[in-house]
């Protein structure tokens, strides 16, 4: 859960999709360092709900490694696609678009009415989510 926290401050949603999820670990050292949690949504696609690394494993390409892994999966699996959500701003945003993710929507006031603490980096309060697609 610790892990899954890094991603998703709400342990309360995390519990939610994760009896409908499917999970991806990744090991250094027999250890898990990295998570990856997909639930099967609507019109044949797949939503990458969280994905966290160990912050003593982060910037060493473990992240990246799982989400090429994640993606060939979730192709090989027949589905049309891979969604998902994050803030406007910040390295997930790149992160994701590196991958060949491309912005489909805004969810206008996500943070703000789905978690009862504010999600802050660099100083900036997140509000919406963009919700990116990966299109098969």
């Amino acid at each position: 859960m610790d892990l899954l926290l890094l991603a998703d401050p709400s342990e309360n949603a995390i519990k939610e999709y994760l009896n409908q999820s499917r999970c991806f670990v990744a090991y250094a050292n027999d250890m898990v360092v990295g998570s990856c949690v997909l639930k099967p949504i609507a019109g044949g696609m797949v939503e990458l709900m969280n994905i966290a690394v160990s912050p003593s494993h982060q910037q060493s390409g473990i992240g990246t490694r799982l989400l090429k892994h994640v993606i060939d999966k979730v192709k090989e699996s027949g589905a049309k696609g891979l969604e998902v959500g994050t803030g406007t701003f910040g390295y997930q945003l790149t992160f994701y678009q590196r991958q060949g993710f491309r912005v489909d929507r805004i969810d206008k006031n996500f943070f703000l009415k789905n978690y009862s603490e504010p999600i802050v980096e660099d100083g900036v309060q997140h509000n919406d989510m963009l919700r990116l697609t990966l299109d098969f």
